[in-house]
């Protein structure tokens, strides 16, 4: 098959299902994409498959799709390309195994900008909270992520109206990158308050990020599927401000799922715009930061040590073999995972396993607690 039938067949599946389509992401991966789409076309495909595609299955927009991007100017990353964030993404497919239902994996992106999805979502962090933000959320927000892109770390966030679009004028100020990721299409203009913002982060080397079509408008679904991206492209997600039933909450919870950092600001405790916060800390699922040193140091973040031959930051477990580093990234920082459970989820036989552990424990990478393993916190 030529990359463009490829490309073609992915953009045809991003439009016939609603995100996240399980079923479809499955047979997709079973038979490849473009038999994939030459199937769900005729009807012959699994129930499941022909369930998620029946209402659109006969939309086959992809030449208006491609033509509307390129007004736009995005273009659409698949699985197959360089650029592809395939680390960052790993961690949907292995919290699916671990029976989490969000975490389905996207079929492809639509990306504007410059910047490579990749080398954007590498090492980044999520600066997320709520859009009813007050001044003191605000300003927090835009000084974390003016910090951390001054430390050469990505911002991801979501460029709706409070937090999100503070923390993209943070990194915008200190001329780091910042990815916004939509919950509609990346022509979709909006929220229309932010598309001179979008415009912006596009133009300076940032990029917008969407896996519905051109054309999509908001949906209040759409926003809390699009969370999954949010959380799962970067490190850890930091939660400046959260009402007990913000949207930002759920991207902490689903960066939980998939073994991902959660961090929180605490605020006020009058504030009932932090009350989130506080019962994410309070009830253990995410560590209290006050600092941008802090919040590297919680993602096990190679701190402020650069890499001099590239100006970049540079992990500790960059000297870490493959085999090492997949048995590394299989350790949870808050609970104890059993030898077997660590197999399991980096797919390293047992007896492997078994010996790499007492090397990473000796190399400051792990700690042997009483019900197993777990990843220490300062490491990366």
């Amino acid at each position: 098959m030529s990359a463009d039938e490829l490309r073609q067949a992915r953009a045809y599946l991003l439009r016939v299902a609603e995100p996240p389509a399980a079923a479809l992401v499955a047979f997709v991966a079973e038979c490849g994409p473009v038999e994939a789409a030459a199937r769900v076309r005729a009807g012959d495909c699994p129930a499941g498959v022909l369930k998620a595609t029946e209402a659109r299955r006969g939309y086959d927009l992809v030449a208006q799709d491609f033509d509307r991007a390129a007004v736009a100017g995005a273009r659409l990353v698949v699985p197959e390309d360089d650029e592809w964030p395939a680390w960052p993404l790993l961690a949907l497919d292995l919290a699916a195994r671990r029976g989490v239902a969000e975490a389905v994996p996207p079929l492809a992106l639509w990306v504007a900008g410059d910047v490579g999805l990749g080398s954007a979502a590498d090492r980044a962090v999520a600066v997320v909270g709520a859009r009813a933000a007050s001044a003191y959320g605000e300003h927090h927000a835009a000084e974390f992520a003016y910090g951390l892109a001054g430390r050469r770390v990505p911002v991801f966030s979501g460029a709706a109206y409070g937090i999100d679009g503070a923390a993209h004028r943070g990194a915008l100020a200190a001329e780091g990158v910042t990815v916004a990721v939509l919950g509609c299409a990346v022509d979709g203009g909006y929220p229309a308050g932010h598309v001179g913002l979008l415009k912006r982060i596009v133009g300076s080397g940032g990029a917008v990020v969407s896996e519905y079509p051109p054309g999509t408008p908001p949906a209040r679904h759409r926003f809390l599927v699009r969370n999954r991206l949010i959380a799962a492209l970067t490190e850890g997600t930091l939660v400046v401000e959260a009402g007990l039933r913000s949207g930002a909450r759920n991207t902490a919870s689903t960066a939980g799922a998939l073994g991902k950092v959660v961090m929180a600001l605490p605020g006020p405790v009058s504030s009932g715009m932090s009350a989130g916060c506080h019962e994410l800390i309070r009830d253990a699922r995410a560590t209290l930061v006050s600092t941008v040193d802090e919040v590297l140091e919680t993602v096990g973040r190679f701190g402020v040590a650069e890499d001099s031959g590239s100006g970049r930051p540079k992990r500790r477990t960059d000297r870490l073999g493959p085999e090492a580093l997949r048995a590394f990234e299989a350790l949870a920082v808050r609970a104890d995972r059993s030898d077997t459970e660590i197999a399991a989820e980096s797919g390293l036989p047992l007896r492997r396993v078994r010996a790499l552990l007492p090397e990473l424990e000796i190399d400051g990478f792990a700690v042997r607690g009483e019900g197993g393993w777990r990843r220490r916190k300062e490491s990366a």
